[in-house]
């Protein structure tokens, strides 16, 4: 696929949909915690259980996604220590780039960019990979940010609704049940909904949040658009992974700093008004660099 194509594809889409939240945004004052939550607590656990219960995806493959999750978030946590350790950066500097680094938009911009892209086939990975970061988010997070033990990052997790449907929608699978047509409608419904409310949240962040373009910020958005990708194709070449599951791991590890990120910093410890910057600037540069990273990829695969 062109990087035109790309574009006109992947990117149009999302941007206008993201635009028509930002005419929002500017308009009306909508309450960004309450969307949030209304995403994260209802509509994405309902995108995962029937995205996971249908899915195609044999074992081995979302075991190497998991692990390339892991192994990459593990470098990108080391990496991010070590800049802001070169920049001299204060302790709560140092963890808003850990939190703008390892905290990435795999929900609200990766799933469209990625069921654009690559097709639903492409988007049965990314939930994959969006689950897996999700959790490793949940109990990491309370460790990196706030100093808490994994034990508290695993209760957090567990409380995540997001969680148990990961559990349910693989448990239908394995054990080929149906959920009762009613039910099961519904999920598709709320599932259905969850990538254009992400997208319009989206962009009434962005309305919301003051762009800037210090050092601080030109930083975090390297850290997350370009040096994150590198590391994630390396990861895959570690780990053998080929075809599409290389492709969308690379992808979703190129997606700009997730919007959560300012939640999470505000509850956990970080400079919020830093990563909130970080997060536009990133969101904003990712338009131009998303199809860079798909056709190089794309290219590299084969």
């Amino acid at each position: 696929m062109e990087k035109m194509e790309i574009l006109r594809a992947a990117i149009l889409p999302i941007a206008l949909v993201a635009l028509a939240g930002v005419i929002v945004g500017r308009c009306f004052e909508l309450e960004i915690k309450t969307l949030s939550r209304l995403n994260l607590y209802v509509l994405f656990p309902a995108l995962v259980l029937t995205g996971l219960q249908d899915s195609s995806l044999d074992v081995s493959s979302a075991v190497g996604l998991v692990a390339g999750v892991g192994l990459t978030s593990v470098l990108l946590y080391g990496v991010a220590i070590a800049t802001a350790r070169i920049c001299h950066w204060t302790a709560n500097e140092q963890k808003s780039l850990v939190a703008t680094t390892l905290f990435s938009n795999t929900g609200n911009m990766g799933l469209p960019f990625v069921l654009f892209a690559l097709g639903e086939a492409g988007l049965e990975r990314a939930i994959v990979y969006m689950v897996a970061a999700a959790l490793m988010v949940a109990m990491v997070g309370p460790v990196t940010l706030r100093g808490e033990g994994l034990a508290q990052g695993l209760r957090f997790s567990l409380r995540l609704p997001i969680v148990w449907a990961t559990v349910a929608g693989v448990g239908l699978q394995l054990l080929v049940l149906q959920l009762p047509v009613a039910l099961e409608r519904s999920l598709v419904m709320m599932g259905e909904a969850a990538i254009p409310l992400a997208l319009v949240t989206l962009g009434i962040q962005l309305a919301r949040t003051r762009f800037a373009l210090g050092r601080a910020e030109l930083v975090a958005a390297g850290l997350r658009l370009g040096v994150s990708p590198l590391v994630a194709f390396g990861v895959g070449c570690l780990l053998r992974l080929s075809g599409l599951e290389l492709q969308v791991l690379v992808v979703q590890a190129a997606m700009p700093v997730a919007v959560s990120s300012v939640i999470w910093v505000a509850e956990l410890g970080g400079d919020v008004e830093r990563v909130a910057r970080a997060i536009v600037l990133s969101t904003v540069l990712s338009f131009g660099s998303l199809p860079v990273v798909l056709w190089l990829v794309q290219r590299a695969v084969g």
